[in-house]
Formats: C-alpha cells, sequence, structure tokens
C-alpha cells in the first residue's frame, strides 16, 4: 500500500507530518488544530487516505492524507 500527503510524497509509519489548514476536531470540546502544527510519529491505517496520530490536544486523532504535508 503506498500513502501519499498532499504534495505526493511517500509517507510510513514514524515520520512528521504538518497540518496545511485549521482543522476543527469534531468530538473533541472545540478544539481546532491551527495550520502549521507539527504532529510526530504517525501511524498508517489500512485507508490509503487517513492516518493515525496524537496531537497535543488531542490523542487517538485520524486525519486525511489530503491535509498533511510530510515535515
Amino acid at each position: 500500500m503506498v500513502v501519499k500527503d498532499c504534495h505526493g510524497n511517500l509517507l510510513k509509519d514514524g515520520d512528521s507530518v504538518t497540518l496545511i489548514k485549521d482543522l476543527k476536531v469534531k468530538g473533541s470540546g472545540g478544539v481546532t488544530l491551527k495550520r502549521g502544527t507539527l504532529i510526530r510519529n504517525i501511524r498508517l491505517t489500512y485507508d490509503e487516505a487517513e492516518i493515525e496520530c496524537n496531537a497535543d490536544k488531542v490523542k487517538g486523532l485520524v486525519l486525511r492524507t489530503e491535509f498533511v504535508k510530510k515535515a
């Protein structure tokens, strides 16, 4: 399985990514992750369009790869 970020760079387990857009996190009480937030140590899922990670404010987060770029 090949997982790519918004610019077409290959992603793998343990990579760091940066958000390219402000994202409102559903179910977290109104937390918004700002553009430019660095997220470390991602984990790939069985879906090519999603990655799992932990952000500073939110644990167990699933992000779409179209909103991240490799750091």
